[in-house]
């Protein structure tokens, strides 16, 4: 459930940055899919982290 939220999060935060920068549409895709694969995978370790 963690990581699922981590992607969510991840990707507004890859939307709103490329936004800030003034990114076209597939600026903000990138943006957002790079976000929330770092996002996520930041999540997973932490995750796996706490139930050890």
């Amino acid at each position: 459930m963690l990581v699922i939220a981590a992607l969510v999060f991840g990707a507004l935060v890859g939307v709103l940055r490329a936004r800030k920068r003034g990114g076209n549409r597939l600026d903000i895709a990138q943006y957002a899919a790079v976000h929330a694969l770092v996002f996520a995978l930041i999540a997973l370790f932490t995750s796996i982290f706490i139930s050890r």
